[in-house]
């Protein structure tokens, strides 16, 4: 399956919009796999596979403030590609990859892949960014996250926030924000401010968001009792190309095709 993945008017609003909800898109059995997972890994059930960063929130790796569990410190799980469940059950899903292919071409690479957890008690925003800042590749238009809610993503959690359009404009320089604390490498865009147009998302479990690496999205704190997890992975087209002088944030991921064949010379 190609194009066919998604209607012409759903293309149609990604390539305006720069981002497009799918809703219920996985089943709850699905979201439960990811979920139980997440869980084994954080709890020490099952240990992490090799390359995998299990990330403590920075309030509580300061000692800012005292998790009542390993779950409510852990502000994500990142790079799960040697995870067999995560990897094969995720980011290897056929539909995702029908829905990416249709967006980006048959030849497919996965390129990051995290799992976020956004506990309560902590501060865990992520101020407006542009994904493109961590990819070492282009071009922008052949690259996409896909990211999907397991819990249920409200303003009051911290859902997704969205500047519409603006993966129209141009790669920003960016900086760590002016707050107390702030997780590694959740920087924000330079010159965006709070009168910017935002957009939530509030977002069920098992819809799914894909959007472009140069639109402008963040999130805010959680301020309920609950947890608000989902689980992410970017992909680009085989066909994109290193680009010298780039941030080297993203060189030395492993770029692993996940659907159709390699590029040679290309990530």
């Amino acid at each position: 399956m190609t194009a066919a993945a998604l209607s012409p008017e759903q293309r149609r609003r990604y390539h305006e919009q720069g981002y497009l909800v799918l809703p219920g898109f996985f089943a709850p059995e699905e979201l439960e796999v990811w979920n139980r997972r997440f869980l084994d890994i954080v709890e020490e059930r099952v240990p992490p596979a090799p390359d995998m960063l299990v990330m403590r929130d920075v309030m509580v790796a300061k000692g800012a403030v005292r998790a009542a569990s390993r779950l409510a410190g852990v502000a994500k799980i990142q790079d799960f590609q040697n995870d067999p469940v995560l990897f094969e059950s995720y980011v290897k899903h056929s539909r995702l990859l029908d829905v990416v292919e249709a967006l980006l071409g048959p030849d497919l690479k996965s390129v990051h892949n995290m799992l976020i957890n956004k506990p309560p008690g902590v501060d865990g925003r992520h101020p407006l960014h542009q994904d493109l800042l961590y990819f070492p590749f282009r071009p922008a238009e052949a690259i996409l996250a896909t990211w999907v809610a397991i819990d249920r993503c409200t303003p009051e959690n911290g859902c997704l926030v969205v500047v519409p359009g603006s993966h129209r404009g141009e790669l920003l320089k960016h900086e760590r924000p002016d707050w107390e604390y702030v997780n590694y490498l959740y920087v924000g865009a330079k010159g965006v401010g709070e009168a910017t147009e935002r957009v939530h998302l509030p977002m069920e479990p098992g819809d799914l968001v894909l959007f472009h690496p140069i639109l402008l999205h963040g999130s805010g704190r959680n301020r309920t009792q609950g947890f608000r997890r989902a689980i992410s992975c970017h992909y680009a087209s085989a066909t994109c190309r290193y680009v010298e002088g780039l941030s080297p944030i993203g060189k030395g991921r492993p770029y692993l095709t996940v659907r159709g064949r390699e590029h040679s010379g290309c990530i």
